[in-house]
């Protein structure tokens, strides 16, 4: 009896330190965040749609309606334009840099091709990869060596990096939305129309759990950092933290009205940006899903991403908003802007 007293109460003192932690953490980062500004740099003549950064934080590229992917450097807290990257024939929808090669970006396109780029040889494509159908969404595997591709007809392709060539494809007969691997490549994750995350073996694809995750569509998904957490955005406008060993949904919470489209974690996995078609982007910590802090947005985000070492958030938003594109033909300045928040 004594040690069970004993056990329990070294219990409840590793709790309390814990939430304290938790507790100085978020109060730090409140202070901090409240400090920050919001700065906007001009990437595109029309609407960018996707935004990420390179493994080193140093590159920034994003994806836009004029059919290009910009590609700009980050110091001194300024984005500098480099260069864009020419060859799609239509919107440039998805971008995803090599996890460990800061050189590489993928690109994918309405246009229905795959490219890939290196930044040092900015005029051509390394390759170029027909894809079935218009990609979506688009991952590429913790190792570099494959790309992963989902398309608006629920195919989900795998491009072998070195060689460009499809090593396989699967149909699946339910609505597919976001995809990717876990930290350890041995499973591979998809989110669904009908609310759940499915796990497969990898690489053959086999089904091995189903998870009920979102009362409605679930639409995003993205791993932490840290390797401890993934988290699930839905159509419930319901954001999801689970324990990415366990697969067990840790915390939920709710602050934004509409679906939640966009997931992002900081470098280190403690905090959580999420954005849907409120005019706000919603900072979270990951531990307890309390509100840090509120990114106020002229229109509604597209996409959310943290700088790989820094507490640096870019976002791509919506140009503007229906009353404004009724009413007015001005060209609005920030029409094709990469911003930055956290300077």
């Amino acid at each position: 009896a004594v040690v069970s007293t004993q056990s329990t109460g070294i219990q409840s003192n590793l709790r309390m330190v814990a939430l304290t932690k938790d507790e100085n953490y978020a109060a730090q980062m409140r202070k901090d965040l409240a400090r920050s500004r919001t700065k906007e740099f001009s990437a595109h003549n029309s609407k960018a749609h996707c935004v990420a950064w390179n493994c080193t934080g140093k590159y920034i590229a994003s994806g836009s309606l004029d059919k290009t992917a910009c590609i700009q450097s980050f110091k001194d807290e300024r984005l500098s334009r480099d260069f864009s990257l020419k060859g799609h024939e239509d919107a440039v929808d998805q971008i995803a840099w090599h996890p460990t090669d800061p050189n590489i970006v993928s690109t994918v396109s309405s246009d229905k091709t795959l490219r890939i780029w290196d930044i040092r040889t900015p005029t051509k494509t390394v390759a170029c990869i027909s894809t079935k159908g218009e990609v979506i969404n688009m991952n590429w595997k913790t190792d570099g060596s494959t790309i992963a591709l989902g398309n608006k007809d629920d195919l989900v392709s795998f491009v072998d990096y070195k060689t460009h060539k499809v090593l396989s494809e699967k149909q699946f007969d339910f609505e597919v939305n976001e995809i990717g691997w876990n930290h350890s490549d041995a499973h591979f994750y998809l989110t669904s129309g009908n609310g759940a995350i499915h796990v497969m073996d990898y690489p053959s694809l086999q089904p091995l759990l189903q998870v009920p995750a979102h009362t409605a569509h679930c639409i995003c998904l993205k791993f932490s950092p840290d390797k401890e957490h993934f988290a699930t955005g839905g159509a419930d406008a319901l954001i999801n933290i689970w324990d990415a060993k366990e697969l067990v949904c840790l915390r939920s919470y709710s602050r934004l009205e509409w679906p939640i489209r966009t997931l992002s974690f900081n470098h280190d996995g403690k905090m959580l940006a999420a954005g849907s078609e409120d005019l706000v982007i919603d900072v979270a910590q990951t531990s307890t899903g309390e509100k840090l802090a509120t990114i106020s947005c002229n229109t509604f985000p597209f996409c959310v991403a943290w700088h790989p070492s820094q507490n640096i958030l870019a976002f791509v938003t919506d140009d503007k908003s229906k009353h404004t594109e009724k009413h007015s033909r001005d060209t609005d300045k920030s029409t094709g802007c990469v911003k930055l928040y956290g300077l």
